[in-house]
């Protein structure tokens, strides 16, 4: 059953690392290196059961691969899970021994911060394995992405408003934005520069009162984020949110927002294309971290990843455009944009794509 389901799901290889010295218990999945080695974030859960954990590590592993094909990027997909609770089961040896694990595949898989993942872990990886990113400046890196993303989600925000209402002026629409942390919070910075009215809503009080007194947001309650009558609902937390309970309760007409796996299924997505709402694809909308992370394989230049991210927008348009093409929904839209970009180059692929040099250029573990 293991293996029918990996060879369902398109994967590659997927490694399990484990290492009881250290408390060890780990998932690394390779779903696709057809453009180039799998790069994707590390995430540490505390997991029910291993088969949760596997089904995450597929499920967004796979996902990755779609992000960077739709980016644009020379890499595949990748994702590691780490079975644990960050709040008190983070040691040294964890992360060491796990950096070992990736270093053993020799390029095939980079890692990068995810949920429970913060760049001090990254710090004890690194002395492992050169197969890191989304590390401290002091080591090239580009540190926190959260900036980074949010600057991503607005350009395909400017994509969706363009399609929707022919002009790209945010501070004319209104936007309910679930979710200020550290990404929502830095897509709310931008949206209120440009003079937009913003309701935001979050687990976290202390957020939401941060975005009220610092940024001049109005607060409303979890449940009625849906409710409120405004131009753009933004997913900036959880998945799932747009799903058939709520999706008659919005009065937007776009859906743009950071959150990863924001519609709950595909009928979902099916739902709103019925409704005349436009749906944002996400993977396509917050590559933007991905993206900046990417520019550290080369040596990290900030006005280039800048750059970059820019052309989030020109991918919505080109996805728009697909799915006008082909009379589907977005989402459908933006998987048939990366499986065309994937087949193409499948067919010019060269020997050495898939694997990352032994070092990355400007970077040397001995400048620690």
């Amino acid at each position: 059953m293991l293996f029918e389901k990996i060879g369902t799901s398109g994967h590659e290889e997927v490694v399990f690392c484990h290492n009881p010295d250290a408390g060890l218990k780990a998932i690394i999945a390779i779903h696709n290196t057809v453009l180039g080695p799998a790069l994707g974030g590390l995430r540490m859960w505390p997991y029910k059961t291993e088969q949760d954990a596997l089904d995450d590590v597929l499920r967004l592993s796979r996902g990755m691969t779609y992000k960077a094909a739709v980016a644009g990027l020379n890499l595949g997909g990748g994702k590691g899970v780490l079975i644990g609770d960050p709040s008190k089961d983070k040691s040294e040896a964890l992360f060491r021994a796990l950096g070992r694990f990736i270093d053993s595949l020799g390029g095939r898989y980079i890692t990068a911060e995810d949920v429970g993942i913060d760049v001090n872990d990254m710090e004890y990886v690194l002395k492992e394995t050169d197969y890191v990113t989304g590390v401290h400046q002091v080591h090239g890196g580009s540190g926190d992405p959260s900036p980074f993303t949010a600057y991503g989600t607005l350009q395909g925000l400017l994509a969706a408003l363009q399609q929707v209402h022919g002009n790209e002026d945010v501070g004319k629409y209104s936007f309910a934005v679930q979710g200020v942390g550290h990404v929502g919070m830095e897509f709310v910075k931008l949206l209120r520069e440009q003079g937009a009215k913003v309701f935001v809503t979050d687990i976290n009080k202390e957020a939401v009162q941060r975005a009220v007194d610092e940024l001049g947001c109005e607060a409303v309650a979890l449940d009625e984020i849906y409710d409120v009558d405004c131009d753009v609902y933004s997913p900036c937390a959880l998945g799932g949110t747009v799903n058939l309970d709520t999706i008659p309760r919005l009065k937007a007409k776009i859906i743009c927002g950071s959150a990863n796996n924001q519609l709950a299924t595909e009928e979902c997505g099916d739902e709103l294309e019925n409704r005349g709402i436009l749906y944002a694809p996400d993977y396509a909308v917050n590559a933007g971290g991905l993206m900046n992370v990417s520019i550290e394989l080369e040596g990290y230049n900030r006005e280039r990843a800048m750059r970059m991210m820019r052309t989030i927008y020109y991918n919505l348009g080109k996805i728009f455009t697909i799915a006008k093409r082909d009379g589907i929904p977005t989402y459908k839209a933006a998987d048939r944009m990366g499986e065309e970009r994937i087949a193409q180059m499948g067919k010019i692929k060269l020997p050495h794509m898939g694997k990352m040099a032994p070092r990355f250029l400007g970077r040397q573990r001995g400048n620690q």
